[in-house]
């Protein structure tokens, strides 16, 4: 029996050995197969990436595009590495659609985001650039992301919005036509000239550097209790909107003291009843 034992233990070994032997170069040609196969497909993603960029092609899709052929090459070099080790080419696709088919199940929120994101590439309510105001995010547009659009607020803080969000409700371009218009309330004192109080206010704005030179709207808003509100809407480019917003107010202001305005602000009185 211990004879008998050792036998089939020599025949094992030797059977593993043999297994050993008849793949390792399959499994070595696979390797190698993988390794050199994603660096080719990296190199081709930069060759395509530079000529998607002399084409002149939208800069918002040329990201889209190179990891969408990165992804397809990449499966490619690893159908091609199965078929080396000697899996069925047409059992590994059926494995990929059916794994494909349960990850899109358990995905498929995240799917919807990436057709949202088609969606933007395609009909572009925003670009890479843009201001927008998107579900109460105002910033600037930084990158368009397969799953994410990337938003750079005013106040310096960066906001990864899911597509399908962003595209959910209403979406406003403050870049699309080129200029905003800055709104501004100046109080004027009753007792002062409308027509002198205007002519004022347009001379400190025409000291604003960043202004567009379009003629600004300066008229009366409303009366309030110590003032009459005045209206004033000068306009600027979207990367200089507070720059031009800052800078009226500081010039209004520097202009009225130096015409001697002084604007009534609420004031208690107290009597002493004896």
């Amino acid at each position: 029996m211990e004879e008998a034992s050792g036998l089939m233990s020599k025949i094992d070994i030797g059977v593993l050995s043999d297994t050993v032997l008849a793949w390792a170069p399959k499994l070595v040609a696979a390797l190698l197969v993988l390794w050199i196969g994603f660096m080719i497909v990296g190199y081709i993603g930069k060759i395509i990436a530079k000529s998607l960029h002399a084409s002149g092609i939208d800069k918002d899709l040329v990201p889209f595009l190179i990891s969408l052929i990165s992804v397809i090459l990449k499966v490619m070099v690893v159908i091609t590495a199965a078929g080396v080790v000697g899996v069925e080419v047409t059992a590994f696709a059926a494995l990929i659609a059916g794994a494909g088919l349960a990850i899109g199940a358990a995905m498929s929120g995240t799917l919807s985001h990436f057709a949202a994101g088609v969606m933007v590439l395609i009909f572009k309510p925003y670009r890479v650039g843009d201001l927008v105001d998107i579900q109460g995010t105002v910033g600037t547009v930084d990158e368009i992301q397969v799953f994410n659009t990337v938003i750079n607020t005013l106040d310096n803080k960066k906001v990864i919005m899911p597509n399908g969000i962003a595209t959910s409700g209403v979406m406003t371009n403050l870049s699309a036509n080129g200029k905003l218009r800055v709104d501004l309330n100046v109080a004027m004192p009753y007792e002062e000239d409308f027509d002198k109080v205007k002519g004022i206010i347009q001379g400190a704005l025409d000291k604003v550097p960043s202004k567009m030179n379009e003629t600004p709207t300066i008229e009366i808003e409303k009366f309030d209790e110590h003032n009459v509100l005045l209206a004033v809407r000068p306009y600027a480019t979207p990367e200089n909107y507070w720059d031009v917003y800052f800078n009226s107010y500081k010039e209004i202001k520097k202009a009225f003291g130096e015409a001697g305005i002084t604007v009534a602000y609420p004031t208690r009185r107290i009597h002493n009843v004896a």
